[in-house]
């Protein structure tokens, strides 16, 4: 139903104009006690939360650029990989573009939750005049990814939120950018309350970038890391936040951004029990994770391409409007095209950065191959169900293959010695920047690991 009033006219009784209306506060003081006093987290969580925190700056490492002249304010915060530091929240923009820079960042958070909540979290580091032990960083990413996810859950999930035309990232990691920034600027629950209320309002990111290859995907990251700290630091100055952000009254964030898809009971169902971060992927393959099933599949069907004959991709409708693109003229539509992915895995034998350099996307071979490829967009699919390839040979034979759990998944993780290769891939010479994150748990403060992302980076393009 469209209202047409002033924001500061009250609805009916139970909406705007009812503070104390049964529910009304529960969800915002809910999450925001779960961050400023959490129980301790499982060990196991703690482990997955540094292999996230190396990953987003492995990622952001490779994916720094030096900032454009007047975009960055004077501050102590480093720009990592560059040699150059900035105002805490210039550098929680700068380094969460980075981190989402190449496509190689995490997955399965808000979507990408290790660009938006670990940019702002270290930001909070320089900000710090008392050791932060390492335990408490990575709580604060444990708690941002936490509330990260679970307004993408309240939004209806991914597949809804994202069909409607909202990146996720830059809508929901907002909030989660806010929980690690609250938690580690010591906010108590109202404070935090604060936090996510005014994070409702740094909210935004649309898929437009996906029609023409604009660069805008990586800076919703960036926007949502600054937001979430801009709100935390709003919050610990004072500032009130809204409270009734996930009622469902007039201005609501569900409301707003989901509608009729909203969940909000998501927001807080079995709350502290089941970590988010858990559910989480760390990416092998420098591209969207949509296309990550495909290049699993293609690649366990051993062709080569002169054996292809045919590829057909039945795949979700969700998938294909996202991912179905053949245009590879830049590195963002590139790496939005399943087509282009499994003809790399097939050519290159992955679907790394190196296959995504400007002569490999140019090679005539990888046209070739794309006009081979078939994509059908079944509407029975769901939003994020695997697709299914079907391949003709030469010879005639047909082999089909699906992958239901892509490498880097929760169900089919990397292993140890992968992730590292991957770091050590995207951050030459920063083996002590891998060792101190990876025992982080027992080093008394965090604010250690700012030097070690100082310095230039050197160029892992190919």
């Amino acid at each position: 139903m469209t209202r047409h009033h002033s924001p500061e006219t009250p609805d009916t009784p139970g909406e705007l104009g009812t503070p104390d209306a049964p529910g009304t506060l529960d969800v915002a003081r809910e999450l925001a006690g779960l961050v400023a006093a959490p129980a301790p987290f499982p060990a196991e969580v703690i482990e997955r939360a540094k292999r996230h925190l190396l990953d987003t700056l492995g990622a952001a490492l490779a994916g720094t650029t030096t900032p454009a002249p007047g975009l960055a304010a004077p501050g102590n915060a480093p720009i990592w990989g560059t040699g150059l530091t900035a105002a805490p929240r210039d550098g929680a923009l700068l380094n969460g573009i980075a981190a989402h820079a190449l496509e190689l960042d995490d997955t399965g958070g808000c979507d990408h939750s290790g660009a938006v909540v670990v940019p702002a979290a270290l930001a909070c580091l320089s900000l710090a005049d008392r050791p932060i032990p390492g335990t408490e960083l990575l709580a604060a990413i444990v708690l941002g990814y936490e509330v990260a996810r679970r307004v993408l859950e309240a939004c209806g999930g991914y597949a809804a939120h994202n069909e409607a035309g909202w990146h996720s990232t830059g809508t929901c990691g907002t909030f989660g950018a806010a929980a690690a920034s609250a938690r580690l600027l010591g906010l108590d629950g109202a404070r935090t309350a604060d936090a996510l209320g005014l994070a409702a309002g740094f909210s935004g990111g649309l898929w437009a970038f996906v029609h023409d290859g604009a660069p805008s995907k990586r800076l919703h990251a960036g926007r949502a890391a600054e937001g979430g700290l801009t709100a935390a630091l709003l919050a610990a100055s004072g500032t009130n936040g809204p409270r009734r952000v996930f009622d469902d009254v007039w201005g609501g964030f569900l409301r707003t951004y989901a509608g009729p898809d909203a969940d909000p009971g998501a927001l807080t169902r079995e709350l502290g029990k089941e970590w988010r971060i858990s559910r989480c992927s760390i990416k092998p393959y420098a591209s969207c994770r949509s296309t990550h099933s495909s290049i699993d599949a293609i690649g366990s069907l051993d062709l080569h391409s002169g054996e292809i004959a045919r590829i057909h991709v039945r795949l979700s409708p969700l998938v294909a409007g996202m991912c179905g693109g053949r245009d590879v003229s830049t590195l963002p539509h590139a790496q939005l095209s399943l087509p282009y992915a499994i003809a790399a895995r097939v050519l290159y034998g992955d679907a790394d950065l190196a296959a995504y350099s400007p002569q490999r996307r140019a090679d005539p071979r990888a046209a070739e191959l794309m006009n081979l490829i078939d994509l059908e967009a079944d509407p029975e699919m769901g939003g994020i169900d695997e697709p299914t390839l079907t391949v003709t040979t030469t010879s005639g034979a047909v082999r089909r293959a699906r992958v239901k759990h892509p490498l880097g998944s929760p169900a089919n993780p990397l292993s140890d010695e992968r992730l590292l290769t991957k770091f050590h891939g995207l951050a030459p010479s920063r083996e002590r920047l891998a060792e101190h994150v990876m025992t982080l748990d027992t080093r008394s403060d965090a604010r250690d690991l700012l030097p070690l992302l100082s310095g230039a980076r050197q160029d892992v393009r190919a």
